[in-house]
């Protein structure tokens, strides 16, 4: 096994600095199981932020599923195989009737640059709105859509002419606010409005559930303005809410346009887009084609996630241990003032760090002081959030009630040797 050091120095001479080590330190990860990491020195890791590994690092169905298949057929759509109308069939199933027509893809960014471009060519509009402090993904076009990449560090610091960003609906830091007339009035000043694309529930904003019925007037101004709503899916979906499959779902909406990702494939590159059929054929007569998305291998894999997840019951998983998990969280704020808010549906949850909680003053400081100290303890963490002040929980689906007596204690054991 090389050693960390010298990987240290071939990554450091090889690859960019812009891709940033995670959690404080590196760490030199050797295999995956589950909803645990194993490092080269032998210590095992609650995994509590990789929401790629969906169903859980490893799973031996989805290995399996991936292995049998790459062993006998692996090309591209212009082919007909049953992998790829079985997979995109059961996709369909899972969403609202009408979104019927699905593109395989290899991304969550290339998913979401498709799904502009449907909408640019269905309205004939170009402009686009998105929430504030939310990310799509790393093109050029989707850092512009990004005013947690473009208002963040390295970025451009304001919004390209074409972009309209819609104030975030926070009911912890704007509590009080008239979140539908700001939405109105950001669109009212847009150009022609393609598009709004937005995330069920806010991630890298800081965990911000959306405040109940959001998205419907959302979609109502949208299209008033032309254009259609776009529901990013990469991050919250696929069962994560627990008492949904769709986290879209609890905002009483059907969206023009669904982008899914990350979770599909339990880390095997994939994503999809799903549309109507006239929005689908507004791409005329130029055709649309991916080498590799929705191939065999990806189709397969696709369907074995889909089958653990139904077979494992894990919708009702996340939805039964996120609940005990936020209520564990909860009882922790009771504690210590630090923790100004606790927030999140199912196994997507943010708890947030605050000097004082009159003054709600983002305390970053503690918040990593928190995420260094699990990790010290055999639990990854990380924060997120524009002050970077809110630890984030999203792990695999399969987390138990035990790893989350073990957070919580720990986690008691982090913050009171801090101090309150």
């Amino acid at each position: 096994m090389t050693d960390l050091s010298e990987l240290l120095e071939a990554r450091n001479r090889h690859i960019s600095k812009s891709l940033s080590i995670g959690h404080g330190k590196p760490l030199h990860i050797v295999k995956g199981e589950m909803q645990y990491l194993y490092s080269s020195d032998g210590t095992r890791y609650l995994d509590l932020v990789n929401n790629v590994c969906h169903v859980g690092h490893c799973h031996p169905k989805v290995v399996s599923a991936g292995q049998q298949q790459m062993s006998v057929l692996s090309t591209n759509t212009r082919y007909v195989y049953d992998g790829l109308t079985d997979y995109i069939s059961r996709l369909s199933n899972t969403l609202p009737d009408g979104l019927d027509v699905g593109f395989m893809v290899n991304s969550g960014s290339e998913a979401n640059e498709l799904a502009i471009r449907l909408a640019r060519a269905h309205t004939g509009n170009h402009d686009m709105l998105v929430a504030d402090g939310g990310y799509h993904g790393n093109t050029s076009m989707l850092v512009q859509l990004s005013p947690y990449k473009f208002l963040g560090p390295g970025g451009k610091g304001v919004a390209e002419p074409w972009v309209h960003v819609v104030p975030v609906p926070d009911e912890y830091r704007r509590k009080g606010v008239d979140y539908n007339q700001e939405m109105k009035d950001v669109i009212s000043n847009a150009g022609n409005v393609a598009g709004f694309l937005i995330e069920p529930m806010l991630s890298c904003a800081g965990q911000i559930p959306l405040p109940d019925g959001y998205l419907k007037v959302a979609q109502t101004f949208t299209k008033e303005a032309g254009g259609l709503l776009i529901v990013d899916e990469v991050q919250v979906g696929f069962g994560r809410f627990g008492t949904h499959m769709w986290a879209f779902e609890t905002q009483d909406v059907v969206p023009d346009i669904v982008v899914l990702g990350k979770s599909i494939g339990n880390g095997h590159p994939m994503a999809a887009v799903f549309t109507t059929s006239e929005i689908a054929s507004s791409l005329g007569d130029m055709e649309w084609f991916s080498s590799t998305g929705g191939n065999p291998v990806s189709c397969a894999i696709g369907n074995a996630v889909l089958d653990v997840i139904e077979d494992e019951e894990l919708q009702e998983h996340a939805r039964k241990y996120g609940e005990y998990f936020l209520n564990g969280l909860l009882r922790l704020k009771e504690t210590y003032p630090a923790i100004g808010d606790v927030r999140g549906r199912g196994l997507f949850i943010g708890f947030e760090f605050v000097c004082d909680r009159g003054t709600l003053e983002p305390d970053a400081e503690e918040a990593s002081r928190v995420v260094r100290g699990m990790r010290d303890r055999g639990v990854l963490l990380s924060t997120d959030g524009p002050h970077h002040n809110v630890i984030k929980i999203k792990p695999p689906m399969v987390l138990t009630r035990q790893d989350i007596d073990m957070t919580l204690d720990l986690l008691n054991d982090v913050l009171s040797a801090y101090g309150d």
